[in-house]
């Protein structure tokens, strides 16, 4: 079995997430204790009973987020399950660096609190939405946000096979989707976001992050990690600094992500955090072997999981 673990990003929050981990495992609540003391900010309460609103708050969502696949990842490893290549969805790419032992946990969390915190303060003025398209493939998608002229719209993510999500400002996104469904998409869903994530927009937070990055020290990887921004492994020729730095203008290419993860080998996806979209994204991704997916968003699918795994699937 060659495993790999895959982690969420923003978008995949929900209130109430990880409360059952918490109330059952201690290591989870020290973990949560731990985010608290290193940030100030009491994200078990703003993820288990706050209100909606308030962790869709793109400086409350990504420390929330982090925090619950670092917690389960915890646990995992207390179990002997270890993966083989790590992958995170945007956001997600900082939980596999923390993991893959690149960036210290408590220099991992200080540098996500910074992104959310410049994600969310530093937005170009304007009204702002992500929408997956659903059904087509990503040429035709980018010819659709080639065509319009109402304003700013681009691919922002490239999912998985039939599935890219667009970015930019309100009236051009939902331009977009109406051409993208008379062209034969499927589905059109908005994203909860608030920003016009992963494009040039987003030059000012790149800028501001890359001042945080360049006082942060990295480490050599101890597990493969695999880049948004190309889909590829990093390498030692990386410059980590910049990739993270480009990460937040940049396209996130998670559907290249998973099949450089297949090629190399792995036959087992186990997203660890909350939802379970990236299950479906691996499920979407062609190969000629057999691939088992597991998703552990709940203390329930947590044990399932292990029971798999250590029964090797």
């Amino acid at each position: 079995m060659k495993i790999g673990f895959l982690f969420p990003g923003q978008g995949a929050q929900y209130v109430g997430m990880c409360k059952d981990f918490y109330e059952k495992y201690d290591k989870v609540k020290a973990k949560y204790e731990k985010v608290k003391e290193i940030t100030g900010i009491d994200i078990a309460e703003i993820s288990f009973n706050g209100d909606e609103s308030v962790l869709n708050e793109t400086k409350n969502t990504q420390l929330a987020v982090l925090t619950m696949s670092l917690a389960i990842l915890e646990l995992l490893k207390e179990n002997g399950v270890e993966a083989d290549i790590l992958a995170g969805l945007s956001l997600g790419e900082y939980a596999a660096l923390i993991h893959g032992k690149a960036l210290a946990f408590e220099d991992g969390v200080k540098v996500v609190q910074k992104r959310g915190e410049f994600m969310q303060n530093l937005l170009p003025d304007g009204e702002w939405q992500m929408a997956a398209i659903i059904g087509l493939e990503d040429e035709a998608i980018e010819n659709v946000c080639n065509s319009i002229t109402s304003g700013f719209v681009v691919p922002a993510n490239y999912n998985t096979k039939g599935q890219v999500v667009i970015s930019g400002e309100k009236i051009a996104v939902e331009e977009a989707s109406i051409i993208a469904k008379e062209k034969g998409a499927k589905l059109v869903n908005v994203i909860k976001t608030s920003g016009p994530f992963h494009t040039e927009k987003l030059i000012e937070s790149a800028k501001a992050l890359r001042e945080v990055l360049d006082n942060t020290i990295f480490n050599s990887f101890e597990t493969t990690v695999i880049k948004n921004i190309d889909g590829e492994k990093y390498s030692e020729q990386d410059d980590i600094r910049e990739v993270l730095e480009k990460h937040i203008i940049s396209p996130v290419r998670f559907s290249k992500s998973l099949q450089t993860m297949i090629d190399m080998g792995v036959d087992t996806f186990v997203e660890v955090g909350p939802g379970k979209t990236l299950s479906g994204f691996a499920k979407r991704i062609k190969t000629d072997r057999k691939i088992n997916i597991l998703n552990i968003n709940s203390v329930e699918t947590f044990e399932d999981a292990l029971v798999k795994l250590k029964g090797d699937v």
